[in-house]
Formats: C-alpha cells, sequence, structure tokens
C-alpha cells in the first residue's frame, strides 16, 4: 500500500516515498511527450493545410486543441501537489485514466480507426507498470485503454458516433468490418502484449531493487543496520510522528578512547569488542520494548546510534524513559571485558519535535549532545535538553 494508514508504518512512509519519486519522473516525462505532441499537432496542422481548407481544419481541431488543454491543466496540478498528497496511488490511477480519455479524443479526430495515436496507449501502459503497485493494476490501465479505443472504432462503424475525415484515409475501410475487426484485434494484441513485457520487467527490476536493499542495510561485523539505512528510517519515522503527533528519540553512541583500547588489546579484539557492543546496545533496547520501528545502527567507526520510537505495548517513550535506555546501554556497556579490559561510551540524546523538527536539525541536535558528553570527559549521558 503505498496511502495513508490511520497509524502508518515505517514501510507505508517509504513505499510512498518511492512511488512520489516514480510519479516525479514520470510527470517530468511527461512534459516532454506533451511538448512532442504539441510540436506534432503545429506541423501536422501546418502539412494538412496543403489538402484541406483551413476552416475544416479548424473546426476538427478545436475539441483536440481542448484536451490537450487539459492533459496541461491536470499535468501542471500534479506537478504542484504530488509531493503533499497522502494518498497518492488513487491520483496515479486517475491521471493514467485522464490521459487515456485524451488520446481517445485525439484518436476520434485523428481518423478513428485510421488514427495513428492510438499508440499513445502503449505508454500509458508501461508508465501504469512503472508507478502503480500491482499487476492488476497495469492489466486494468490496458483493459480501460481498449475499451476507450473499442468505443471510437467501433462507435463510428456502427455510426453511434460520427467520424471524421482526415486527409489520406480511405474514407470507405470506415464501414468494413473485416478490416475494423482485424484492426482492432491487431492494437488489442500489441496493448496486451505491452501490459505483460512490462509487468514481467517491472516486476524483475522491483525484486531487484529489494535484494539490493536487503543486502546492503546491514554492517557486516556487527549484523547490525549500517548508517545509509538508519538515515533513511529516521526521515520515514519523522514523517510518521509528524502525522501522528508523537515524538522520535534519537541517541548516537561514542566508545571513548577507543583508539587506546585498540593500542591495548589490538585491531582483532577491539573489532570483537565493537560486537559485543553492539550486541549490548541491542539487549537493552530490546528490553525496553523492541519494536521493529526501534532501529540500532552501527552509524560510523566507533559510533552507534538508536532511534527509540515505541514500547512493545506502552505506547510511545517519553524523555525520561529515552534517557533512562541511554543509561542502561551506558551501564551495560561498562561492564563488558575483554582480555580484561573495557570501554567506556558517551550518549547523546535528542527528541522530535522538540529538539528538531526534521531529520537533518533532530541529527544536529544529537551530535552537539553527544559533543558535550565526549567534553565531559565520556561515560556520560547529554540530552539536548541539558543544553538549552
Amino acid at each position: 500500500m503505498v496511502s495513508w494508514r490511520e497509524q502508518p508504518t515505517r514501510y507505508d512512509i517509504e513505499a510512498l516515498q518511492a512511488n512520489m519519486r516514480r510519479v516525479g519522473l514520470v510527470i517530468s516525462v511527461r512534459w516532454a511527450l506533451v511538448a512532442a505532441l504539441a510540436t506534432f499537432s503545429v506541423l501536422a496542422a501546418w502539412a494538412y493545410t496543403f489538402e484541406t481548407p483551413w476552416a475544416e481544419l479548424w473546426a476538427n481541431m478545436q475539441i483536440p486543441a481542448i484536451a490537450l488543454g487539459f492533459v496541461l491543466a491536470y499535468n501542471t496540478f500534479y506537478q504542484l501537489t504530488y509531493r503533499r498528497l497522502g494518498n497518492i496511488a488513487i491520483l496515479n490511477h486517475a491521471q493514467l485514466l485522464f490521459d487515456a480519455l485524451v488520446v481517445t479524443v485525439l484518436v476520434h479526430y485523428s481518423g478513428g480507426v485510421h488514427s495513428w495515436f492510438w499508440a499513445m496507449y502503449l505508454l500509458f501502459v508501461l508508465e501504469a507498470a512503472f508507478i502503480l503497485p500491482r499487476k492488476r493494476d497495469t492489466w486494468f490501465v490496458m483493459v480501460f485503454c481498449s475499451l476507450a479505443l473499442g468505443f471510437v472504432v467501433w462507435g463510428e462503424y456502427f455510426e453511434v458516433i460520427p467520424h471524421v475525415d482526415m486527409p489520406y484515409i480511405e474514407t470507405s475501410l470506415q464501414h468494413t468490418r473485416t478490416f475494423v475487426a482485424v484492426r482492432y484485434l491487431w492494437q488489442l494484441t500489441v496493448l496486451a502484449g505491452t501490459a505483460t513485457v512490462a509487468t514481467h520487467m517491472t516486476a524483475a527490476i522491483r525484486a531487484r531493487e529489494a535484494e539490493l536493499a536487503a543486502s546492503s542495510i546491514v554492517d557486516d561485523m556487527t549484523g547490525l543496520y549500517d548508517r545509509h539505512y538508519f538515515l533513511r528510517v529516521l526521515g520515514s519515522e519523522v514523517i510518521r510522528a509528524e502525522h501522528d503527533g508523537r515524538p522520535v528519540y534519537v541517541m548516537l553512541i561514542d566508545i571513548d578512547h577507543f583508539g587506546r583500547f585498540n593500542q591495548l588489546v589490538g585491531i582483532e579484539k577491539g573489532d570483537r569488542m565493537l560486537c559485543e557492543i553492539a550486541d549490548a546496545i541491542s539487549g537493552s533496547v530490546e528490553a525496553a520494548g523492541m519494536t521493529d520501528a526501534n532501529v540500532v545502527a552501527r552509524f560510523g567507526g566507533e559510533e552507534f546510534a538508536v532511534i527509540f520510537t515505541e514500547h512493545s505495548a506502552e505506547g510511545f517513550p517519553t524523555h525520561n524513559e529515552a534517557v533512562a535506555l541511554a543509561e542502561s546501554i551506558r551501564k551495560a556497556v561498562s561492564t563488558l571485558r575483554i582480555s580484561d579490559a573495557g570501554v567506556t561510551i558517551s550518549v547523546g540524546v535528542a527528541s522530535y519535535p522538540d529538539d528538531g523538527a526534521t531529520r537533518d536539525q533532530l541529527l544536529d541536535a544529537v551530535d552537539e549532545a553527544l559533543l558535550a558528553a565526549v567534553a565531559a570527559d565520556g561515560n556520560t549521558v547529554t540530552s539536548a535538553v541539558d543544553l538549552r
């Protein structure tokens, strides 16, 4: 799903953001197509003036011109609003159906069954495969395009709608059932083939994207999430917190004098200590109510980070509970020993929205809190609240 739920999960937010990026790409491509279509229309109209009186040509072009104006209007609307609208999936469907209706108008006013514009439907099937979440959505768009095209070619054949004469077209073929049926059958075949290829290719691309994403979010040494994934999740959690009206707490953890520890016991045992610290942090967060929304990550060489946003049963944590968790992490790490040597950590704590209204502001606040903890000789927890 790429629409808001009453309580959207992080995965809803990430899916929504990914879909918005795809929609933005489609909108930019559509502007290029509209420009190309407008250029073609002007040049074709000029060419047709050699065979068709201008007055007759203008009479036929008025409604297609209005249809193109409609395209400009709703594409401008999508360009201005698609990043802010939550229920984007419905609008994606509407956008593609509008496109299909406009092309149907162009097909009717450019020769019906003879029109070259029916090939534009293929682009909409490809767009559907790219931006809509399910295969059946792509096939729905294909069926809609097929019905819209069928309405024109068979409507003109049965004289339900009038045929628009164009130069270089044998009008008699418009009323030849075999010609109309065979040509329409070929058009359906091409549309169905496009939908088949598009859905298979897009499914393969999305599966590969998911595979790459899964393989690139885990730190090889500690087994925790990596920095890139942490930053991505934090951005999603800030959006979700804004929607739900609740806090998000971030902790940044630095190992005090870790270089000295490595010199004392060796880099190999230093790596073992990193893994032990990772386990200690994860265990403390889990004891505080580990849910999928809470994330522990290796933020850098000797830095770790925590997103603390939910209790498993008690609802949203408070500031005091976040600081208490940071203290429990600090104490757990202080008990670790390798070759009779141990380390201490400094912890910075910051919260959304009190210490930052965006992801970057929140990261700046927690970094300042961590620097203050380090400046206080380490082995301490400092909250951004303490720095105000």
